[in-house]
């Protein structure tokens, strides 16, 4: 096993992942989806309605709700967050960083948009 693979595996250990029907289910309760994912992935794949899009690279400044450059969405520490990437990597090393700034609802989906869009939930599809 790679390191990285040792690192994510403990990163994991710490976040409720969730399925892309619990995240749907979390999204309809209130949690905030998050897209990190690069545009030209939005545009070839499509995007998850109600989803928020943040860059990963702002990621902590836009959802730390002490941040003078928050999102409005970013209105709690006890907000529940999940994040998502294509697959569910780069998003699992995200939420445990969020969740290092005191977000402790914050997750990720399990398999990413690309498992979302698998399952046959919602998409906007890209428009060509």
């Amino acid at each position: 096993m790679s390191f990285i693979e040792r690192v994510l595996n403990s990163k994991r250990a710490r976040l409720e992942r969730l399925t892309p029907a619990e995240a749907l289910s979390a999204q309809s309760e209130g949690a905030l989806l998050v897209d990190t994912r690069p545009i030209v992935n939005r545009a070839a794949e499509g995007e998850i309605p109600g989803a928020l899009v943040i860059d990963r690279n702002v990621l902590e400044w836009r959802l730390d709700p002490t941040s003078p450059d928050r999102v409005p969405e970013a209105d709690s520490a006890n907000r529940h967050i999940v994040l998502f990437c294509n697959e569910g990597y780069a998003s699992s090393l995200a939420a445990v960083q969020l969740q290092e700034l005191g977000l402790s609802r914050a997750t990720d989906l399990v398999g990413g948009f690309r498992a979302w869009r698998a399952a046959g939930l919602p998409v906007v599809e890209p428009a060509f």
